[in-house]
């Protein structure tokens, strides 16, 4: 039975509000450089008020992923929060603008906002993130349309709403409809301090609900409280099917039904490096979604991902289709 989505994410829906500032503007307004950190509604609201010239896109990490994905011609939808204000409907409509079905309404009332990360980008590059989780942060089952999870073919978590028991429950919710409907379910762990305050939790979705995990290095170490990533990759593999566990510039190493597959990259120097994970999610996705074998999903999350570090911002410019013309990949 054909399903109406290839794939749907879930996760932070979070607008980028992005504005260029030099080091004396960022040590007035208290802003550590090149970080990311969490701020609370008050600090928000007075660094959204001091951007000047800012530009706003619809963010967040599966949301960039799904945003790739949509890009390669796949049909894709996104389960996020965002409150009935300006940005909350900017986000809706950027989504839908952008291919992909934001699933549910924008939520009316109550006091919490629409999630924004304010991002001062300084002459040299550094992007300072100041991120205020907002409405997003409260998604829970009851923002899960278990018709949408069971008409995907792939469903793909956030782990970075694995802070909060009403993040995991939708989590939860979201695999078992995909699965129950002969879909797959996967998790971007996104955090290795995420892992570590939570890791029995982690382990227990792998193992119980997943079809695959994606995951760096210092993530699958996290989970088995271990230095040795050889040890790391083969104890994720005994719980999860398939496992791509992204090496920086050492690669991608991919296993699956005892498989095990290793992917080179390029090395060059990223002119900014945020995002190539959600790049890489997506290529590989749009791999599986596609029936590719597992080094040619590889070598397309790596091709995203090696587009989206060679310019600002999170996401490919590029046509990626055409860009996987080039290489062969399809």
């Amino acid at each position: 039975m054909t399903k109406k989505y290839k794939v749907v994410g879930i996760g932070n829906a979070v607008v980028d509000v992005i504005t260029t500032a030099d080091d004396s503007f960022l040590e007035l307004m208290g802003i550590e450089k090149g970080i990311m950190q969490l701020v609370e509604k008050d600090r928000a609201e007075v660094l959204y008020a001091a951007m000047q010239d800012r530009k706003q896109a619809a963010g967040g990490s599966v949301a960039n992923t799904i945003a790739g994905i949509g890009n390669l011609g796949l049909t894709t939808g996104f389960v996020g929060r965002v409150h009935e204000d300006a940005l909350g409907h900017f986000y809706a409509d950027a989504m839908e603008m952008d291919g992909t079905r934001f699933v549910n309404p924008p939520v009316p009332g109550g006091e919490l906002p629409t999630s924004r990360s304010m991002i001062f980008v300084s002459p040299d590059g550094e992007r300072s993130m100041n991120t205020y989780l907002g409405i997003s942060a409260e998604l829970g089952p009851e923002d899960v349309d278990p018709e949408v999870a069971a008409d995907a073919e792939i469903v793909f978590l956030e782990g970075y709403l694995f802070d909060k028991d009403k993040g995991k429950e939708a989590f939860i919710a979201m695999a078992r409809a995909c699965r129950a409907g002969g879909g797959k379910a996967g998790i971007a762990i996104s955090d290795p301090f995420c892992v570590e305050r939570h890791r029995t939790d982690f382990l227990m979705l792998i193992e119980h609900e997943l079809d695959y995990v994606i995951g760096n290095e210092e993530e699958l170490k996290a989970l088995f409280q271990t230095d040795d990533l050889e040890e790391a990759m083969a104890k994720t593999a005994a719980i999860c099917p398939l496992v791509a566990c992204t090496r920086s510039g050492d690669g991608v190493t991919i296993l699956a039904g005892g498989e095990r597959v290793d992917v080179p990259v390029e090395r060059i120097v990223p002119v900014d490096a945020t995002g190539a994970g959600d790049g890489f999610a997506a290529g590989f996705l749009y791999g599986l979604a596609t029936g590719a074998d597992l080094r040619t999903c590889g070598e397309m999350g790596c091709t995203v991902a090696g587009e989206v570090i060679r310019h600002i911002g999170p996401r490919a410019d590029r046509n990626l289709p055409a860009l996987f013309r080039e290489k062969g990949l399809i």
